[in-house]
């Protein structure tokens, strides 16, 4: 790109950033030096290239969506938390609240995630252990109680059961008086990863993939704000995948939901921003970094030149980002926090949008209150005293970090053009997702990523990849921690209230709602009116979910060796 062009793009920057509402803060060094808000070429410099790279808030957005980068809105910290039942998931909410948290995510136990309800013989034992148990819209509003659903922005990790959790949340919000239009948050809903990396799935993928298209048409309608698919990468780089698998695949899946949305006859510029992405920020600093940059810069042109896309918006790859929990060690956990801090600042200097940072001691539990709030003050420290805030995309132009943004994005388009050739055009809802879809009957993706982390874990049994406490540096007088235990109690406790909400609740309703639902199935109506009944009259989120699977069967992948 000539001199004069890069200029003319400065200008134009520089004229966004004006108008644009800019935090009160102190945008200067430790040392008291100004700096500023983002950073090109020298004045007349050429530089062959620079379109991919821009200025922040412009086409591609490889430098970020907003052209004031984090001056004007810092990214949101959204702790992961949930264990027990929702009484104690609640006060665990307060807590990061309180300590200055900007927003909540819900991990689900293993029951939840699965679709069964806290009663049923195949939860025994794992009731509130994995995160926190819901069987209703009832502890749905206990989860949120004092906390208010129109002001507090939540996002809830779960997909194979996504819908009906989200009709129960959206219950909850009218039990509150808030209008359900308001809300905003995120579901995570990605059915395709399920197959592809964490085998959490109740149905087919079609009966899935018709759930979600019913419920994107439901938000783009009546919850503008609201994002009801958080399309997941970070499961399938905890799989094992590589930084590139992990963009592409994640991507490719995105690709998917479009295809869905167009099928339904949806306005790309009005579905697509309903559209947001969750990321795993791993160890490579510089490679996750570079990994970030990519994904905005790929998700744009694919937007726009594919699919039609014409506003910023819909061209805007928006994402959260988790800390690698695979990367942290039962050995020496002390080291976690090392290993956390500089992941979450791989993920802001990625230009993440909210952030979830992990707890030090994750590898052996769920978090203590002691561990969660370390966690916590991880990224306040990152945000209030590095000064990482005051400058857009601060590395870039840097010769490293650009030829590794496309060097990934060179390998994601290459596994693109594979999905792409599993794929038929004529496929009904599109090539990407009859792809998509192949690749999860043939077992593909599931190889790719097996391949990758048995390399991965080959070199650290063989000392070429080092983990420090783990294969080398193991000495340590680190003490054994002491870890959140949840007590069988709860499992019993949740049990007798669900028996007692069951007695209580009025059975033809539910009945009525459910037999609603199913008949909605049958007849390709949207399926979210009637379920969003069923909740109302206290159905079970098993009693949902298992209509469901006596209508649509349930999914078993071919094993690949």
């Amino acid at each position: 790109m000539d001199a004069e062009e890069i200029e003319r793009g400065r200008q134009r920057w520089q004229q966004r950033y004006d108008k644009a509402r800019k935090r009160d803060a102190d945008f200067t060094t430790l040392s008291g030096d100004e700096v500023e808000p983002v950073y090109g070429p020298p004045a007349g410099q050429a530089y062959e290239g620079f379109e991919r790279i821009g200025w922040p808030g412009e086409y591609p957005y490889t430098r970020g969506l907003h052209p004031t980068g984090y001056r004007g809105r810092t990214w949101t910290i959204r702790q992961f938390a949930g264990f027990g039942n929702a009484q104690q998931t609640n006060e665990r909410y307060r807590m990061i609240l309180d300590a200055g948290g900007g927003g909540l995510s819900v991990a689900f136990d293993m029951p939840t995630l699965m679709g069964y309800d806290s009663d049923d013989p195949k939860s025994l034992g794992e009731v509130g252990h994995c995160g926190v148990a819901i069987d209703s819209a009832a502890d749905m509003e206990v989860l949120f109680q004092g906390i208010p659903l129109g002001e507090v922005t939540t996002s809830m990790t779960i997909s194979g059961p996504a819908v009906p959790i989200f009709c129960m949340y959206l219950v909850a919000a009218e039990r509150q008086g808030v209008d359900p239009a308001v809300l905003n948050g995120t579901l995570q809903t990605d059915i395709f990863k399920e197959y592809i990396a964490q085998k959490e799935w109740l149905f087919a993928p079609e009966p899935h993939l018709r759930l979600i298209g019913d419920l994107m048409a439901y938000c783009a309608e009546g919850i503008p704000a609201y994002k009801p698919l958080s399309v997941s990468g970070y499961h399938i780089r905890e799989a094992g995948a590589t930084a590139a698998q992990e963009l592409a695949y994640t991507l490719a899946d995105g690709f998917g939901y479009v295809e869905l949305g167009l099928s339904r006859g949806l306005d790309v510029d009005v579905f697509a921003p309903g559209l947001s992405f969750f990321f795993d920020a791993h160890l490579d600093f510089f490679e996750e970094i570079a990994k970030f940059r990519a994904a905005r810069r790929i998700w744009a042109r694919w937007m726009r030149d594919r699919f039609g896309a014409k506003t910023d918006k819909a061209q805007w790859l928006r994402f959260h980002t988790q800390t690698a929990g695979v990367s942290l060690t039962a050995q020496q956990p002390y080291n976690n926090v090392v290993r956390t801090a500089v992941e979450a600042l791989a993920a802001v200097l990625g230009g993440t949008n909210s952030l979830h940072t992990n707890a030090l001691d994750e590898t052996l539990a769920l978090p203590s209150e002691q561990a969660a709030e370390i966690a916590l003050r991880t990224q306040q420290v990152l945000m209030e005293e590095t000064g990482v805030a005051n400058v857009a995309d601060p590395l870039g132009g840097s010769w490293y970090v650009e030829a590794l943004t496309d060097r990934i994005e060179q390998q994601a388009e290459a596994i693109f053009r594979r999905i792409l050739d599993k794929g038929r055009e004529d496929h009904e809802i599109g090539p990407i997702t009859s792809g998509i879809l192949r690749g999860i009957e043939e077992g593909w993706f599931t190889g790719e990523i097996a391949e990758a982390a048995f390399q991965y874990q080959q070199g650290v049994e063989k000392g070429e990849k080092r983990v420090v406490g783990v294969n080398c540096h193991p000495r340590s007088v680190t003490p054994e921690l002491e870890i959140l235990r949840v007590s069988h109690e709860v499992e019993r406790e949740q049990v007798r209230v669900l028996g007692e909400r069951k007695a209580a609740r009025d059975e033809a309703a539910v009945r009525a709602g459910l037999d609603a639902m199913l008949a909605a199935a049958r007849s390709g109506e949207s399926m979210i009116p009637p379920m969003l009944d069923a909740v109302r009259a206290e159905a079970t989120l098993g009693e949902i979910c298992n209509a469901l699977r006596q209508e649509w069967g349930t999914y078993q992948e071919n094993a690949a060796f």
